[in-house]
């Protein structure tokens, strides 16, 4: 599994963290300790993207995609969603995905830790 595009692509992002997951055998991408995406393989081997998403779009990704983005593999399915890295779906569609994941996760965070991490004064 090669995908450190994903890692380069998001870690370009203020305040973006890349952490490895022994216990998950798994790249967690985070803002503050908040995780918004990782990717690493399901329990049969395939490799996978698992972001968070507001639950309107991944229920339409979901239905755009059916076997290419399903709910959350071991995580919340309402605001989790997976992506199969190895299916046909365009960078530029998970790129979208997770600009989305990722300013979720920072919109979660305090207005003060937001201004700090965007370097805004």
């Amino acid at each position: 599994m090669s995908y450190q595009w994903i890692s380069d692509y998001c870690l370009q992002k203020p305040g973006a963290q890349e952490e490895f997951q022994t216990e998950w055998q798994a790249n967690k991408l985070m803002i503050d300790n908040k995780m918004f995406a990782f990717y690493g393989q399901d329990n049969v081997g395939n490799d996978i993207l698992t972001l968070k998403l507001s639950p309107e779009h991944g229920i339409a990704y979901r239905e755009l995609y059916p076997d290419q983005v399903i709910p959350g593999y071991y995580m919340n399915k309402v605001h989790w969603n997976t992506i199969m890295l190895e299916s046909d779906i365009s960078q530029d569609f998970i790129k979208e995905c997770l600009d989305e994941a990722y300013q979720l996760i920072l919109a979660s965070l305090s207005k003060k830790r937001q201004t700090e991490i965007l370097g805004e004064k």
